[in-house]
């Protein structure tokens, strides 16, 4: 090995061991659980620190009785979930409907770090999805808002050059919202376009589950980026989809507490979860309560596991068709709905 190669070598493996420690810290940094708390950590740049499970908000817009949907978060709250997931386009607004008025009711809005999701990319438009979700949600403010879905090449263009970030800025500066991010579930290098980007995003939020690792990996190419950059790694997806039981369960043989339990093992600060009724809340809150770190070994064991079935995205749909792109953003390039 000439010195050259050594001095390149010694080089990489430094860089990887920072990278091993940062990733180490976040998960070190985990808050003990208690009888009646969710264990919590620490949301990147932000210093906030959050509940590891974040109450996803499209199921809260899912229950055929408003009061069942809001005695449910108002049970997530007592039960010590205190990041509240959301976004301005679940069910046309009905799920920020819901939530605002669950958290309207005896200072809960106090006890939770709300986040929904801008579903606009140009000034205008950002600033009424703003205003929308605000009045909805029955707040002044909102703790994290996110840049929705950028599942489309060129939506991390669009988000500077007409004007999304300007007022996101804006709105950050008239304290309207305290943090901002982006979020996205079809691939990787979009993620890496965002973050290459000329602005020091608080939060990312992307896929992270055990099939991930071997199919268009979030976690391998994603989250090594954020953690250098002091970005807040917002997990989803950790059972595989929309449904509150996951498409992994089947074939695949996984089981919400093993699959939970490896999300959670990653360098995330929460894990956003689908929570339909009670039974799921007390399952994940379980989940939570209980949680300790996969070694190294289990999570090798895990990951030949499932390897042969997630090597072609069967499980992870949202990365390579459209059944989970978002009607708005759909009609946002022209495609048909």
């Amino acid at each position: 090995m000439d010195e050259t190669t050594r001095r390149d070598f010694l080089k990489q493996a430094a860089a990887g061991a920072a990278l091993v420690a940062l990733a180490d810290d976040v998960i070190a940094g985990t808050s003990p659980a208690s009888a009646t708390g969710i264990p919590t950590r620490v949301l990147g740049r932000t210093g906030q620190r959050v509940s590891i499970v974040a109450l996803g908000g499209w199921h809260i817009g899912t229950f055929e009785d408003d009061a069942d949907s809001i005695r449910l978060m108002h049970a997530a709250i007592d039960e010590g979930i205190t990041f509240f997931d959301n976004s301005w386009d679940y069910h046309a607004g009905r799920s920020e409907d819901l939530m605002g008025r669950a958290l309207a009711m005896d200072g809960r809005r106090g006890k939770v770090f709300l986040m929904t999701k801008n579903c606009e990319r140009d000034y205008e438009g950002s600033m009424r999805c703003l205003e929308d979700s605000l009045r909805r949600l029955r707040t002044d403010h909102l703790d994290l808002w996110q840049f929705h879905e950028m599942i489309y090449d060129n939506d991390p263009d669009w988000v500077f050059e007409k004007g999304g970030i300007r007022a996101a800025m804006e709105a950050r500066k008239a304290g309207k919202v305290r943090f901002i991010g982006f979020t996205g579930h079809k691939s990787p290098h979009i993620h890496l376009r965002m973050l290459d980007k000329p602005f020091d995003w608080d939060a990312a939020q992307m896929p992270v589950n055990v099939m991930d690792a071997h199919y268009r990996s979030f976690q391998k190419e994603v989250v090594p980026v954020c953690l250098r950059k002091n970005v807040g790694v917002l997990g989803m997806k950790g059972f595989g989809g929309s449904h509150p039981q996951g498409v992994m369960a089947g074939k695949a043989g996984l089981t919400a507490a093993e699959a939970y339990r490896y999300s959670l093992s990653q360098p995330v600060a929460a894990q956003v979860v689908g929570i339909a009724s009670m039974e799921h809340l007390k399952e994940h809150v379980t989940i939570a309560r209980s949680f300790a770190p996969m070694s190294e070994g289990e999570q090798t064991a895990l990951l030949a596991r499932v390897r042969d079935l997630a090597g072609d995205g069967r499980y992870e749909l949202f990365k390579s068709t459209v059944m989970f792109d978002g009607t708005h953003h759909r009609r946002q390039h022209g495609f048909p709905v």
